[in-house]
């Protein structure tokens, strides 16, 4: 635990160190003309380290991508599904690929914000210069990469998902003082305010009951006899999480629908550019409707998409069928992974559904309302999910030094 909170004060650090060759002045005036729209996002998501063009201005998104299209490509060419399963070896070489992905997006995405978006702020437009910042930032996602693995390895909890949670909270401060500013001088009513803290209570306590909620399949075990001992005649289960794939649906949607905002760098004031930030961006009007409407479908396809890369129905049927068990009803081999195949879908769509319109509607809602806020609802699954997962890590930690953990 230590450790990971050393490595979380390493981060918040990082993120105020600024990038050399840059002219603060203007990029705070460029910032503020774009803070509800472009910026504003990925500034959420990097914990104000965009905002600042410091040297973790890219965040881990660079990262998250690179999974993306790496679990993808698992599934589509059989030579990477053939090394996906070959266990610890042919996950480290996914792994290191994964990595090369990443340093190769964020020098594309370094190089996109250098010579597009921030541009105007750079110091010196010299080759050395600007190839000093594109460098910075490349080497500083790379870095937030490997203190991620870190964390995982010897920490508490994912540090990938640590890192986003971190970057996200670090903003709660400094927008609970702008919108008691903006009380102070009734720029917003006190409904407005009790109504969006109606929406994040209910919000957190939805999220909390999806990542929570499973369904139990019960699992029987014939008596056999091995030697001179009697093996198996007990009962047990199996348990089916409404919510399987955690917050990765909600991380990899976002990531997904950030690209084309990213591409944006590089045709900064052109008819792209405009066309992104008014159809295909959260800001613009009707892109927020497109913008929520694709949210949707994304997290209800990564739902099921990393849903069938964690968890086997086959291989559970056949490990159960192996030592003797067998679900109550149901015939052992085929028929049982296609019954846990049939309520996993069932129990999936609700989960997936519920996490979409968990994601949206805080957002929708705040659009309309003068809230400073940009903590909406995918901010919010991705805190409450986290949090849920670090706790749940703790909690077993403690079982197993002490036989008794933190939560009564």
């Amino acid at each position: 635990m230590l450790y990971t909170l050393m490595m979380m004060i390493i981060f918040r650090l990082g993120s105020v160190i600024p990038v050399p060759g840059i002219n603060r002045d203007i990029l705070k005036q460029l910032f503020q003309q774009g803070e509800n729209g472009l910026f504003g996002l990925f500034n959420l998501f990097s914990g104000g380290a965009f905002g600042n063009f410091t040297i973790f201005a890219l965040s881990i998104t660079p990262y998250i991508t690179a999974s993306i299209i790496m679990q993808l490509l698992t599934i589509a060419l059989p030579s990477l599904e053939a090394l996906a399963k070959e266990g610890e070896e042919g996950r480290k070489k996914i792994a290191q690929y994964t990595r090369y992905g990443t340093v190769i997006l964020a020098l594309i995405q370094a190089t996109g914000v250098s010579f597009g978006l921030f541009r105007q702020a750079l110091i010196s437009q010299a080759f050395w210069s600007v190839t000093v910042v594109v460098l910075t930032l490349t080497a500083g996602t790379a870095f937030l990469m490997w203190l991620g693995e870190q964390i995982t390895e010897k920490g508490i909890g994912n540090g990938i998902s640590l890192i986003i949670f971190v970057g996200i909270i670090s903003r709660v401060p400094v927008e609970i003082s702008q919108t008691i500013e903006k009380l102070k001088i009734n720029e917003i009513s006190f409904v407005t305010l009790i109504l969006f803290l109606v929406i994040a209570i209910a919000v957190i306590a939805g999220v909390v009951a999806i990542q929570q909620g499973t369904r139990k399949i019960p699992v029987q075990y014939a008596k056999r006899v091995v030697g001179r001992k009697m093996y198996g005649g007990h009962s047990t289960h199996i348990p089916l999480k409404v919510n399987q794939a955690g917050v990765i649906p909600v991380i990899f949607a976002v990531s997904l629908l950030q690209f084309p905002l990213t591409l944006t760098y590089f045709f900064q004031g052109g008819a792209f550019s405009s066309f992104v930030q008014k159809y295909l961006s959260p800001a613009g009007n009707p892109g927020i409707w497109i913008y929520s409407l694709l949210d949707i479908v994304l997290i209800i396809f990564f739902t099921y998409f990393y849903t069938a890369v964690t968890f086997n129905p086959v291989e559970v049927a056949d490990n159960m069928k192996k030592y003797g068990g067998f679900i109550p009803g149901i015939r052992p081999g085929k028929p049982t992974s296609e019954y846990l195949t049939k309520v996993l879908n069932r129990i999936s769509l609700a989960g997936a559904i519920f996490l979409a319109m968990i994601a949206v509607m805080p957002t929708l809602v705040m659009q309309f309302t003068n809230l400073p806020i940009q903590f909406g609802g995918t901010s919010l699954l991705i805190v409450v999910g986290v949090a849920l997962e670090t706790m749940k890590q703790v909690e077993a930690q403690m079982m197993m030094r002490h036989y008794q953990g933190f939560l009564k």
